[in-house]
């Protein structure tokens, strides 16, 4: 298997605009002459490229593209592998690094009923990513995140039923809380991975969780 691709220096974070844009171009560029699944390899490892250059809003799109896939494929990560590429599955260390770069200040965040537009310079996360910043943040000692986190769990009884996302930000937590106690004990939690495959048997509660040996 190939060896897992580093977490990238932090450069910028685009808006959710322009990587749409790219995507979208990239798509209309590729879909003439190759058959979907190899599009979707395709698209993904140029967004790839570009979050590895250290653009972390084409990782946020890596992220929701892994987990997009992972639900269609019933949580088997192995076909995730094998339509993205090996090696390209993007792991728990990246996830974490994106989410602590986002930028709070420029993410959407609509309320109930609200039909504005987001501005042309915002960040749009699905609503399971920007509980994984909450968790961050809030891991990190940020007492509005952990508020807002706090709210946000109270709803998620609810979203868990109607929101097929909602699994893998309880992932997320798993893996950082894990990765909290393994600091603590001073060894390396073995679910730091970076971009990799992951088992291919999906746990009975959400999606397989990459491990290290699981590149």
């Amino acid at each position: 298997m190939p060896d897992p691709v580093p977490v990238p220096e932090f450069r910028g974070f685009s808006p959710t605009k322009r990587v749409d844009i790219f995507v979208a171009d990239w798509k209309v560029e590729l879909a003439p002459d190759n058959p979907p699944e190899a599009v979707e390899r395709m698209v993904y490892e140029r967004a790839l490229h570009e979050y590895q250059e250290g653009d972390y809003a084409f990782g946020v799109w890596c992220w929701f593209e892994c987990d997009r896939l992972t639900n269609a494929f019933r949580g088997r990560i192995a076909e995730v592998s094998r339509v993205l590429g090996e090696g390209h599955y993007l792991g728990f260390s990246h996830r974490r690094a994106i989410a602590e770069k986002v930028p709070l200040d420029r993410v959407y965040r609509p309320r109930k009923g609200d039909m504005s537009t987001p501005r042309p310079e915002a960040v749009v996360l699905a609503s399971y990513q920007l509980l994984c910043v909450y968790a961050e943040r809030a891991e990190g000692g940020d007492p509005k995140a952990k508020a807002q986190l706090e709210i946000a769990l109270g709803e998620l009884e609810e979203r868990r039923r109607t929101d097929p996302f909602t699994p893998h930000f309880e992932t997320f937590r798993r893996l950082m809380e894990r990765a909290r106690k393994a600091g603590e004990r001073g060894t390396t939690p073995s679910t730091a991975a970076g971009v990799g495959a992951a088992p291919s048997r999906p746990s009975p509660k959400g999606p397989s969780e990459p491990a290290d040996g699981a590149k």
